[in-house]
């Protein structure tokens, strides 16, 4: 957005963010950073708003579960509240988990989904699920420009060391030589979005016409076992990690797989990053921060 030409206003309250990562652009004139909490109203004048505010992975959002649904719920309406008064479109980050397990497979948008609504997931599964909600409420009430993407298993540089999921587990494993869990037998599958490839498609989405107001559907098609995964990384770092096993999280999707159909139609939208060059990427940011970290 910056190369853009756009002033950009970043707001995080860094539960889950790390100021480490924006270090590159606090002395840029047209960037400007603000530690907040979505589940609070905020007061801004702005164009476009992009609500990300989340932590997604199940180590940190079970962390506090209440506070996580408060987030997607309290945050949504305080973003579209903001939106509302200034007019603005505004974009959602949904998530594949709003399919729950899913009993269809791959997923298409029209899928509702099979979520459990009272299991330790349930409080991101079905804030998102509300938060999607609430999007279009505010759409057909009130005529709000919305962007709704629900967004497949992504990674790459920057994300935390201890994010808790898979590809960040598995490469501080791997490089630490430790040994790799997989949950289950390792046959659950994912696709895997390289972050760069995700964010084109953000800014894809939030150029198209006030008529496109989603669910899209962004992710990388191509689908990896669990243990394809853990083999990828132990061979890319060179490592003498083993593979353990251990029991299966409960309401842990044993299949994930987006179609990206409307995407390709609609945003002209193509992951270009694969796997394994993907990994390399990020497996190189990893064996620069972990000596760093462990000096902290």
């Amino acid at each position: 957005m910056l190369a853009q030409g756009h002033e950009v206003l970043c707001l995080d309250n860094l539960f889950t963010g790390n100021k480490r990562n924006i270090d590159h652009l606090h002395n840029h004139p047209r960037f400007e950073f603000m530690r907040h909490d979505v589940t609070f109203p905020l007061y801004v004048e702005v164009d476009e708003i992009y609500n990300l505010a989340c932590p997604a992975s199940p180590v940190h959002y079970q962390h506090d579960p209440v506070q996580t649904t408060k987030t997607s719920v309290h945050g949504a309406i305080n973003m579209l509240g903001l939106a509302k008064r200034l007019k603005c479109k505004i974009f959602q980050a949904s998530t594949s988990e709003v399919y729950g397990d899913p009993s269809v497979h791959p997923q298409p948008e029209s899928y509702w989904g099979n979520v459990n609504p009272i299991g330790p997931r349930s409080c991101y599964d079905e804030g998102k699920r509300c938060a999607e909600t609430l999007f279009f409420d505010y759409h057909r009430q009130h005529g709000l420009e919305i962007k709704v993407a629900r967004i497949f298993n992504t990674y790459g540089p920057r994300i935390h060391h201890a994010d808790g999921r898979v590809v960040s587990n598995f490469i501080v494993q791997a490089l630490s030589n430790a040994p790799i869990t997989l949950y289950g037998d390792g046959s659950q599958s994912r696709s895997f979005c390289y972050v760069d490839d995700l964010v084109e498609g953000f800014l894809r989405f939030m150029d198209t016409g006030h008529h496109e107001t989603g669910p899209i559907n962004l992710g990388n098609p191509v689908e990896f076992t669990i243990r394809e995964l853990a083999e990828k990384t132990i061979e890319i770092t060179g490592s003498t990690s083993e593979i353990i096993y251990t029991d299966l999280p409960q309401d842990d999707p044993k299949q994930r797989k987006p179609v990206i159909d409307k995407a390709r139609y609609t945003l002209g939208f193509e992951p270009k990053v694969q796997l394994d060059e993907g990994l390399r990427r990020t497996i190189a940011y990893f064996q620069k921060i972990l000596p760093e970290l462990k000096r902290l």
